[in-house]
């Protein structure tokens, strides 16, 4: 008789963790791989803001005078085979002192994922509006030094 009752008690719990583990697993993977993604987005983001800082400051120099410089980009054409989209807007800091804000934001196309990073760039920057598709290089960080001091950079061809 208690091994009817056992019986009865423990099959419904043994069928709901079978839905149960399962689901929860796979909620869990899916975490740990969006977290995944955003670190390598991120890392991305990263390095777009340090080179164009770096870019900057070299033709941001006395002894450099007008032209156009061009840098290919070495970043991944994709991350975990999904490619992504870059742009950057550059605003002016709330501190009110001369300098500007550069914020570049990457976004996974099939995925749900967008990182953003900053850069801080000088008073003479301009940016002109462009975007980038990682899987189709290459690539290219674009800075014109015209004859006032003015730096236009973008993403460009």
């Amino acid at each position: 008789m208690h091994e009817g009752i056992s019986s009865v008690i423990f099959a419904p719990l043994l069928i709901l963790q079978i839905f149960l583990f399962p689901m929860v697993a796979s909620l869990w993977l899916q975490g740990w791989t969006d977290s995944r993604r955003t670190i390598e987005l991120q890392e991305v983001g990263s390095h777009l803001a340090s080179l164009t800082q770096q870019l900057y400051s070299s033709i941001n120099r006395f002894t450099v005078s007008s032209g156009k410089t061009t840098v290919k980009l070495e970043i991944p054409q994709f991350i975990e085979n999904i490619p992504y989209i870059g742009n950057a807007t550059l605003r002016q800091t709330l501190s009110g002192n001369s300098s500007k804000i550069l914020e570049i934001s990457l976004r996974l196309t099939t995925v749900n994922i967008t990182v953003s990073t900053t850069a801080t760039l000088g008073e003479n920057t301009v940016w002109k509006d462009s975007t980038f598709q990682s899987n189709s290089p290459p690539v290219l960080l674009v800075a014109e030094k015209y004859p006032d001091g003015t730096i236009q950079l973008g993403f460009g061809e």
